[in-house]
């Protein structure tokens, strides 16, 4: 089970964040790899710092994501680094993530549609 952590506010609903997680990894990984570190800074830096990985579970998920066979994840060592993890998306993960963020946009828009809408009684 992966939890993101969302800074106070009233979008605190721990289903939501554990249900957007994966798309938010595959939508980071869509043009270039990355490193674990890596997609949590800027997970939290691309939201202004409302969502925010925990490292310890955000590892979890991306090995998960890795069996489903949606990402691949190879070592690299760097003069003067330690070695790291990097993750890229595979055909397969291309594949759902068109597919998660067509039923994102979906559901946000419909959403929005109730949130939006004014009493009319």
């Amino acid at each position: 089970m992966v939890f993101l952590h969302m800074a106070p506010t009233s979008f605190s609903d721990r289903e939501l964040k554990k249900g957007s997680a994966e798309l938010l990894v595959l939508a980071l990984l869509d043009e270039v790899p990355r490193h674990g570190y890596e997609i949590a800074r800027l997970i939290a830096e691309q939201s202004d710092g409302v969502l925010q990985f925990h490292v310890a579970s955000l590892y979890p998920l991306l090995y998960r994501i890795e069996r489903r066979g949606w990402i691949e994840g190879r070592w690299v060592e760097k003069a003067g680094q330690r070695r790291r993890r990097y993750y890229r998306l595979t055909p397969a993960g291309r594949r759902v993530l068109s597919d998660q963020r067509r039923s994102w946009r979906a559901f946000a828009a419909a959403v929005d549609r109730i949130i939006a809408a004014k009493a009319t009684a």
